[in-house]
């Protein structure tokens, strides 16, 4: 007999480590099974598990545990990648919290040794989360995106590019990290805005005077005062009036007295600031593209910690950026240039991980991609429904990007991560090549000698390796048996956020490198914020941790919110009631379970469910089937919320509700035939809901297949592997779906009435049928005691018509009448419904005047929008159903 309760903390790590030890989570050898295969978007080795990686892993998990069942040879490949920022401060921290020497001093070897000693240690944490949530990728083919062979595919990838043009190295602005020194890419910059300031300076005017002999000049308005040391011009619009004849002068730029043009562009905003603009080529990425429209020169002024560097005046030389911007703005002051401040709110580039260190656009030399030329294959497979986004308007986003690609800067100044297989010569020649051997020959026959060459100190970013991944994965460049079978893979499920920065560069280098798109179809997961509808941050203390939700309420749980709340459009609301509710829905299956073995309810295995004649057996087989085809139809189509609402309403509603209340009388009579069909049908219903729930809440439903054998005897397998449900429509029986329907319908208006009325659970109320067709009557008579019971009524009977002090219903030709005048104060009901609806009218009213005002959802924020339409929406369905009772009510007299 089962345990009176489910308990996940005892039966999770035992079942995971049974389906782990027993191979299953391998794709199957048999050459007839059709392949299915995904990638996991790699999680930081640095990382643990947050809210949105239970999200996107359960949803992976659903579909591969469903395809697996399917009879698909089923691969769900997993691994880490190497995040060089990340990894990296996460090592000098350590190094630095135990009093070690600093990364500079160790020197670039030891580092390195350092942080694989560091990984070997603490860097399996992400992946042994994920078993906690029961993900079942294959971890004997666990990679690493800096192990061996991924190695030699990120070498090979590179040189080829580069022989081919794709690569180069080029001086172009990035976005610099001054307190790592290195470039980052656009995914690690986050803009927050804050207050400041704009400052507005006077730009001298050279060999101009006014109308009263004093010398001209031109107010140029900045946020960035420290910058204007690197001033190569003034921009104004073509079109501004105020400044058209002093296009083509010069001004002496302030502090350095060089002269720099005043130049016309369409950038300038006449109505932004004074219409006058400096321009910075080498410290901002708009003022880097109009100096090459005009051919400007671009003077960096920044060391790479963002000290002002030998270009600047000595007074200035070695000062931090900020501390040099309030020097130059009081010695502009005192010199008669500024012409004044104005607060300001601006947007500032942060470092995204410590949302402390500004990001600064800093002029360097990097190796790029020519990304451009290889987003156009990218485009046209989507274009032409080689790979398809679900939902769909996400392919909008991807275009987008795509079309306004930028060369791709991949060249990081850190030590952790894949080298840059360039190397120097003693004339700064580059020999580009995939090792150091095929350098030296390259060298030899460019020189004639042997040369001394020196390896570029750079590594590549760290999407470079992981745009590699559906194929590298696999055993790229080898032609792997792997490689052969499992690419292109099937599904991406992934985030909306990354869709720029990892799906179009593994689109661009799947089709460069294998000839094929690396998924047929991208899955965009939502962001998940709180029950608010917030983002949730640290800062916020909104965060909600997946695996305190496993502690409290189970990993199915857990697993069922994710996959019910993964449809709803961008964002999912989570709140822990939620999850305490799906572990309800957890606890009702297994007290069903519980019901099943007290009453005998044990699979049969000669059961055909083809054969069954009782009434409530044809109609549970055809729910059955029909539950099937929907779920099968839902997770296919990788609709996953429509999958568990499917399997909740069914499971809850016509299994637990439904079913079993309509099987007691059977099961506690006297009809051994009756009996013994019923208890077969009961169990083959259960075995396929534990089939169909799986892939959601695979512990319970393991837990339960095993639990639920016929006589305690094992069975044939783990439910893992078996096979799932592929039920005949034939089977759904309309007879016995209208017979068993109707009941349910009467049974539902009796108990809605009583709710509605408030009539007490201890009344027992007559109810009086009129109008009834035969079909009707003899249903009527058949189920007479059931609805006796679950109606919680006194009587049933036939009438010509509804008895006074009776609350009138239709069910189907007929009309019910319960009469609850001697059970209920009428008067009070009515004045209690009429209170209730007054207070929905005004809760309505004020809502919707507050939606009605332009300026409040102008200015209100998107979720605080959102909830008020909510509480609208609610306040409109309450009101409806409680005017419809007192409609009902008013008809008793």
């Amino acid at each position: 007999m089962l345990e009176k309760t489910f308990d996940p903390k005892a039966v999770e790590p035992r079942l995971y480590q049974m389906w782990e030890a027993s191979g299953a989570f391998a794709p199957t050898s048999d050459p007839a099974a059709r392949p299915f295969s995904m990638v996991i978007p790699p999680p930081n080795v640095t990382g643990s598990l947050h809210i949105g990686h239970a999200l996107n892993n359960t949803l992976q998990d659903v579909l591969i545990r469903f395809q697996r069942m399917r009879g698909r040879a089923a691969l769900w490949l997993p691994g880490t990648d190497h995040a060089g920022i990340a990894t990296q401060m996460v090592v000098e921290r350590q190094l630095a919290a135990e009093g070690n020497i600093g990364r500079r001093d160790m020197g670039r070897e030891a580092f390195v040794e350092k942080i694989w000693a560091w990984k070997a240690q603490s860097g399996g944490t992400i992946v042994n989360q994920l078993r906690r949530l029961g993900a079942s990728c294959d971890w004997s083919r666990e990679r690493f995106t800096l192990d061996e062979g991924l190695s030699d595919a990120v070498r090979k990838v590179f040189v080829q590019l580069h022989k081919e043009g794709l690569i180069y190295r080029d001086k172009r602005l990035v976005n610099w990290h001054p307190e790592l020194q290195t470039a980052i890419s656009d995914l690690e910059v986050e803009n927050i805005e804050v207050n400041g300031h704009m400052w507005r300076f006077r730009y001298p005017i050279e060999g101009l005077k006014d109308a009263s002999g004093s010398d001209r000049y031109i107010v140029v308005a900045t946020t960035r005062p420290e910058t204007m040391i690197g001033d190569t011009a003034v921009a104004v619009h073509p079109d501004d009036e105020r400044y058209q004849d002093l296009i083509g002068q010069q001004v002496r730029l302030p502090l350095t007295g060089r002269l720099i043009p005043i130049i016309a562009d369409s950038y300038a905003d006449p109505e932004k600031g004074t219409g006058a603009v400096k321009i910075t080529p080498a410290h901002d990425f708009n003022d880097f593209q109009i100096g090459k429209r005009h051919g400007l020169e671009a003077i960096n002024v920044f060391t790479p910690d963002a000290k002002l560097n030998e270009v600047a005046p000595e007074a200035y030389r070695g000062l931090d950026r900020f501390e040099a911007r309030k020097r130059i703005v009081a010695d502009l002051d005192a010199q008669g240039l500024l012409d004044g401040i104005d607060n300001h709110r601006l947007m500032i580039p942060f470092d995204e991980k410590s949302k402390l260190v500004v990001i600064e656009p800093y002029l360097t030399d990097q190796w790029y991609v020519d990304a451009a030329v290889l987003a156009k294959p990218a485009m046209e497979a989507v274009e032409q429904g080689e790979t398809v986004f679900v939902p769909k308007n996400w392919e909008k986003t991807y275009f987008e990007w795509l079309r306004n690609i930028e060369p791709w800067c991949i060249s990081r100044q850190l030590w952790w991560g894949h080298r840059i297989p360039a190397w120097y010569g003693p004339d700064g020649k580059i020999f580009v090549e995939e090792t150091a051997e095929a350098a030296a020959t390259a060298a030899r026959a460019h020189y004639g000698h042997e040369a001394a060459l020196v390896q570029d100190e750079d590594v590549l970013d760290t999407w470079f390796s992981s745009a590699l991944w559906p194929f590298s994965t696999l055993g790229w460049p080898r032609e792997t048996e792997d490689l052969a079978r499992f690419y292109p893979t099937d599904t991406l499920i992934t985030g909306f956020d990354i869709i720029f920065f990892w799906v179009a560069r593994m689109m661009m280098m799947g089709i460069h490198f294998k000839g094929q798109v690396p998924f047929k179809r991208v899955v965009i997961n939502a962001l998940i914020r709180d029950e608010k509808g917030q983002k949730m941050s640290k800062t916020k203390g909104n965060v909600i941790d997946p695996l305190e939700l496993i502690d409290a309420y189970g990993c199915d749980a857990v697993r069922f919110t994710m996959t019910a709340m993964s449809g709803q459009a961008r964002d999912v609301r989570l709140a822990r009631q939620r999850v305490e509710g799906y572990r309800n829905f957890g606890t009702k299956l297994w007290n069903a379970a519980r019901f099943c073995q007290m009453n005998e309810c044990v699979s049969q295995p000669d059961f055909d469910p083809a054969a069954v004649r009782q009434t409530l057996n044809r109609w549970i087989r055809g729910e059955t089937v029909k539950a099937a085809a929907a779920v099968t139809e839902a997770l296919d189509a990788c609709a996953f919320d429509d999958a568990a609402s499917a399997l909740y309403r069914f499971i809850w509603n016509v299994f637990c509700d439904w079913h079993l209340e309509l099987a007691k009388p059977i099961l506690n009579g006297d009809d051994e035939d009756a009996k013994a069909e019923t208890r077969a049908t009961t169990a083959w219903v259960l075995d396929q809901i534990l089939q169909l729930l799986h892939p959601v809440m695979p512990f319970i439903t393991e837990e339960l297949w095993e639990k639920t054998a016929q006589f305690g005897h094992g069975r044939d397998g783990m439910l893992m592997t078996a096979r799932w449900p592929a039920l005949p429509p034939t089977w759904v029986d309309a007879e016995a779906e209208a017979e068993i329907g109707w009941l349910i319908e009467l049974i539902t208006e009796i108990r809605q009435v009583r709710a509605e009325m408030n009539v007490p659970p201890s009344a027992r109320a007559p109810l009086t049928v009129s109008g009834a067709a035969p079909a009707a009557k003899q249903r009527l008579a058949r189920h007479r005691e059931l609805i006796l019971t679950l109606g919680r009524l006194g009587s049933v009977a036939e009438a010509e018509a509804a008895p006074a002090g009776a609350v009138p219903f239709v069910i189907g030709e007929a009309t019910g009448a319960l009469a609850i005048a001697e059970f209920v104060d009428l008067a009070a009901e009515r004045a209690r419904l009429a209170k209730e609806i007054a207070g929905h009218a005004s809760d309505i009213d004020r809502t919707a005047k507050k939606l009605g005002n332009a300026d409040f959802i102008s200015r209100a924020p998107e979720e605080v929008v959102q909830e008020n339409r909510e509480r609208l929406a609610e306040a409109e369905n309450a009101k409806a159903r409680l005017e419809a009772a007192l409609k009902r009510l008013e008809a008793v007299g």
